[in-house]
């Protein structure tokens, strides 16, 4: 896979673990009746949208590293709470296990040591 497959394979992750976030914290299954607070976690995922949206690297770096909350989240809350919330964790830890792959494999074949690097011989 190119860079621009990892790109778009994280901007996609990205942009459904936002909306799964807010549909679950608002709507399918708050923690309180109405929504709750909790849905301020998605803060920080849109912050980075434009930057993964425009392929910025560093971007990418760091929101390999903030997937890693959103997958805690979501094993602990698939493990801990029951119906529908359960079911909804496990696809967010999904989302967030491809948002990590995307950010963590895009940074790496956007290196520029890896983009200056000549091509192998093939003979």
């Amino acid at each position: 896979m190119n860079a621009r497959r990892w790109n778009l394979l994280t901007a996609a992750s990205l942009i459904a673990l936002i909306l799964l976030g807010l549909a679950w914290e608002l709507w399918l299954a708050p923690l309180r009746p109405g929504g709750s607070w909790l849905v301020l976690k998605i803060l920080p995922l849109l912050g980075s949208l434009f930057g993964i949206l425009r392929g910025r690297r560093y971007t990418h770096q760091w929101m390999s590293l903030l997937s890693l909350a959103y997958f805690t989240e979501g094993i602990v809350r698939a493990t801990s709470d029951s119906g529908l919330s359960a079911q909804i964790a496990v696809v967010y830890t999904v989302l967030s296990v491809l948002l990590f792959l995307g950010s963590t494999f895009y940074s790496k074949y956007t290196a520029p040591s890896r983009l200056a690097a000549p091509a192998p011989d093939t003979q």
